[in-house]
């Protein structure tokens, strides 16, 4: 007599059950404990296994068809058999494949179940029509079942041309002592200070008339070839005079604040970065001062500066408008209270009075330390140094 399959009840509250997917069709050989259907309920899918070996005689219920728990979706049987129907499921097997009970043979001792492969029913499909063999894939699923990213990924596989070619590796390196000092500095540096940066714009049109007219004068006095960043060095170092907040740091909840200005020149090597230090910047005169950065680079792209060269600075000026870079974030050298970020000037039309014309505009970046001083002092210091740039007189004289 042919065994009926039924509806299982995949949880106290399923009313209906759907076929997602039928494995075998009408007439195809099943063996017992082989995967004939899948269905679900909400979100709960499992597969049918069968529970005889025999032939698939009838196919009651269509994929995508819902019925109730306890209802025949197909019978198995011998081939050729006539199936005859008897809707009466036993309550206490409902929930469960079932079969007639005269037709359920006792298991025989030491019988295994073939193995069979856990899949849902999108990925069998899916498998299926790309010609995927469901026992060579990897299941990711929960209980390792092949589920539909699965299929997907091996289907790709499959469609990558062999190459004899390996993919490139990531290399890695150890980083140079230089390249681990500096970040263990700028780490520290971000850990231990309260870092905040102001940006404002200066109008340099007139500075670089006075450095067109002092270029020849420097550098038959001192050899020095003046640049923008002489200029806003010296105008750093007088406005540190008169906003000394700018000039400390916070050290054993102790505001420091230096009466001198070592003042710090960040030099960008092929492998790093050093910041040599000018010391007593604010004794200097200004063309003083200019020879004394350009010296101090020199040194040190050299690598003939000292550990004295590279030490003490109580502010420091970084300058990145070489690269092509406006307005950036510089980090504080510890443990100084402020750094200067200069960036890359642009012509753009400007009104003086009524007239417009062309001006060149210098972006500042200051980064200083809020435990230091509050954002009002810092950008009271960096307007002053923003006038000393736009009135070049009071750099010189």
């Amino acid at each position: 007599m042919a065994v009926k399959v039924v509806m299982p009840k995949l949880g106290m509250a399923m009313k209906k059950g759907e076929v997602s997917v039928w494995n075998k069709k009408v007439g195809d050989p099943v063996e017992k404990g082989e995967s004939i259907a899948s269905i679900n309920s909400e979100k709960i899918e499992m597969d049918i296994e069968a529970p005889e070996s025999g032939t698939l005689l009838h196919i009651k219920v269509k994929e995508g068809e819902g019925v109730p728990p306890g209802t025949a979706i197909c019978y198995i049987g011998e081939n050729g058999e006539e199936v005859r129907e008897k809707e009466t499921p036993a309550p206490e097997n409902e929930g469960k494949p079932q079969a007639e009970p005269e037709n359920i043979p006792a298991p025989k001792a030491g019988q295994k179940r073939k193995h069979r492969v856990k899949i849902s029913p999108v990925a069998r499909k899916m498998a299926e029509k790309a010609g995927l063999k469901v026992d060579t894939l990897n299941g990711t699923g929960p209980g390792g079942r092949i589920v539909k990213a699965d299929v997907i990924k091996a289907m790709k596989t499959e469609a990558e041309p062999q190459s004899s070619v390996q993919t490139a590796q990531p290399e890695g390196k150890p980083a140079s002592a230089m390249r681990k000092v500096i970040a263990d500095r700028m780490h520290k540096s971000l850990q231990n200070s309260a870092q905040l940066t102001l940006t404002m714009k200066a109008d340099i049109t007139e500075l670089l008339k006075w450095q067109r007219q002092l270029a020849d004068s420097a550098k038959k006095r001192s050899g020095v070839k003046l640049t923008v960043t002489h200029f806003v060095s010296r105008a750093a170092v007088l406005a540190l005079k008169q906003h000394p907040e700018l000039n400390s740091s916070y050290q054993e909840e102790r505001i420091i604040t230096y009466p001198y200005v070592h003042l710090g020149m960040a030099v960008s090597l092929e492998n790093g970065l050093v910041v040599p230090v000018i010391r007593d910047a604010e004794k200097l005169s200004f063309l003083e001062l200019a020879d004394h950065i350009s010296t101090s680079a020199r040194r040190a792209r050299e690598g003939n500066a000292s550990g004295d060269d590279l030490r003490g600075s109580t502010f420091s000026i970084t300058n990145l408008g070489g690269y092509g870079v406006e307005h950036f974030t510089p980090i504080l050298n510890p443990p100084e209270a402020g750094i200067l970020g200069v960036g890359a000037s642009y012509e753009t039309p400007a009104f003086k009075g009524d007239e417009l014309v062309k001006s060149t505009i210098l972006p500042l970046s200051l980064t200083f330390d809020h435990r230091v001083c509050d954002g009002a002092p810092a950008a009271d210091f960096l307007k002053t140094v923003k006038t000393l740039l736009e009135e070049p007189a009071g750099l010189i004289l």
